[in-house]
């Protein structure tokens, strides 16, 4: 896959990671090792690896886990990416992991790569909720209909059954429910493909058209409530 990747770049710049974190088992010391040996001999360069990390990372919320065993463990990936790269250590499923940040900061420096961008989606659907709960509504209850098939592609801690408990909120609460709580975070989450590709209101008109809309009219508060998410983020990132 490199070779194909360098011959048909051609003379354009490009960058390759490598990602074995959709395990069900850690990825020890040895076994990055192994990994980074293996894409050194074969002449693979690679800009960042992303390991299976100790611990659960599940989509949009916090790190569960042991936070002095993470760090580690850390320790030694960052130590194997340094002898063997030297590449960046990516966190994948980053998004909220704000317990493990100022370890990540202080211990990978420039060598680290957090991947976020899922949560992005979510504050988008914060500016929906408060705006047209109408819309919010329909796209919720769209997404409690996808959920046990969306779920399979992801870890998370998430049931069914606790989806379905999300029913008992009035409109007033939704937006803590669904943006601030694992379970609704998680059903947004996971969701998301379906409803930026196929999901639509009872009307026809595609959720993707009606939520850019809304962020269109309503940039100034995506912008803000983007800015608040990031800045704790980068905070954190950069504390220890």
């Amino acid at each position: 896959m490199s070779g194909w990747i360098a011959a048909i770049s051609g003379e354009r710049p490009f960058e390759i990671e490598v990602s074995v974190d959709e395990t069900d088992s850690a990825t020890s010391p040895l076994e990055h090792l192994f990994f980074a040996l293996e894409l050194k001999r074969r002449e693979v360069r690679v800009v960042s690896l992303a390991p299976r990390f100790i611990g659960d990372f599940d989509k949009g919320i916090d790190y569960r886990g042991d936070t002095a065993a993470f760090e580690r463990e850390l320790v030694k990936h960052v130590a194997i990416a340094k002898f063997c790269g030297p590449y960046k250590i990516s966190v994948h499923s980053g998004s909220d992991k704000f317990s493990v940040y100022p370890i990540c900061g202080r211990v990978c420096g420039p060598l680290l790569h957090v991947k976020t961008a899922g949560t992005s989606y979510l504050e988008a659907l914060r500016v929906v909720v408060r705006q047209d709960l109408a819309l919010f509504h329909e796209i919720a209850a769209y997404c409690v209909g996808r959920f046990d098939t969306d779920r399979l592609s992801y870890h998370i801690s998430t049931t069914g059954a606790e989806v379905a408990a999300l029913a008992s909120h009035a409109p007033e609460n939704w937006e803590t429910a669904y943006l601030d709580e694992r379970v609704g975070r998680q059903l947004l989450h996971v969701t998301f493909g379906s409803v930026l590709t196929v999901g639509t209101l009872a009307s026809g008109r595609r959720f993707k058209d009606a939520i850019l809309d809304i962020l269109q009219t309503h940039p100034a508060e995506y912008e803000q409530v983007l800015g608040i998410h990031f800045d704790k983020h980068l905070r954190l990132l950069t504390q220890g």
